[in-house]
């Protein structure tokens, strides 16, 4: 049994809610259900959740939207699994850069839904513990993160990565690793962990005069600093 997870499903297909509720609240979750945008944001708003899984297409308000408003908030930095049967690598960026931190495409394994609730919902541990790798900071309490002072606002899955690499830092994390930490024996593939990279780097990287985050062929990814 899963104990302790409480999770909000806001999906407008009967169907696949039915699925989902009965293989879920075997397993001992404790679930909300929305069927439309306006009212999953709302419950996403004023209620405590461990992990939302959000469909893409959705009456009154798309995902996409919804997403992006949910992470306007400052204290709502949730997990979110965004459903969709568009398989795309530009679709995934968008869903990744409206701040869902996991893509599940339909039609899906519920056993594989519940490995990444699962990884997602262990993810969220605070401490109060500042990591620190030359001019780039992580306070582990609040998850804020700066470069030279300079706030930058991660979805939760980039928070992640970057945490192990810069917990990890000077040494190379493998792409294996990497995906072991996000999402245990069970990754989505190497394109969606390509796509958070990506992203990650957009952040880290680009706005700044020198690229702190390096591929190391063949073998992963680590953070460099920089030279004396």
């Amino acid at each position: 049994m899963t104990p302790n997870i409480r999770l909000l499903i806001i999906e407008d297909n009967p169907a696949i809610v039915e699925n989902m509720t009965d293989f879920l609240e075997s397993k001992g979750y404790t679930l909300d259900f929305a069927m439309d945008g306006i009212g999953g944001l709302h419950l996403a708003l004023t209620q405590a959740y461990d992990v939302i899984v959000l469909d893409l297409m959705l009456p009154g308000m798309d995902g996409i939207t919804l997403c992006k408003k949910l992470r306007q908030e400052a204290d709502k930095q949730v997990p979110v699994i965004m459903l969709t049967a568009r398989d795309t690598l530009d679709d995934k960026l968008l869903g990744f850069e409206s701040g869902a931190d996991d893509y599940l495409v339909k039609p899906f394994a519920l056993k594989e839904l519940n490995a990444r609730i699962k990884a997602l919902a262990k993810r969220r541990v605070s401490t109060n513990k500042i990591l620190a790798v030359d001019d780039l900071r992580m306070d582990l309490g609040t998850f804020e993160i700066t470069r030279q002072g300079e706030k930058i606002d991660l979805n939760n899955t980039c928070s992640a990565i970057l945490k192990l690499l810069m917990e990890s830092a000077p040494n190379v994390v493998s792409r294996q690793d990497l995906e072991n930490h996000l999402w245990g024996d069970m990754p989505p593939g190497s394109d969606v962990l390509r796509s958070h990279m990506y992203s990650l780097r957009k952040k880290i990287d680009k706005p700044f005069e020198t690229a702190m985050i390096e591929t190391v062929h063949g073998k992963g990814f680590r953070l460099k600093e920089k030279q004396a």
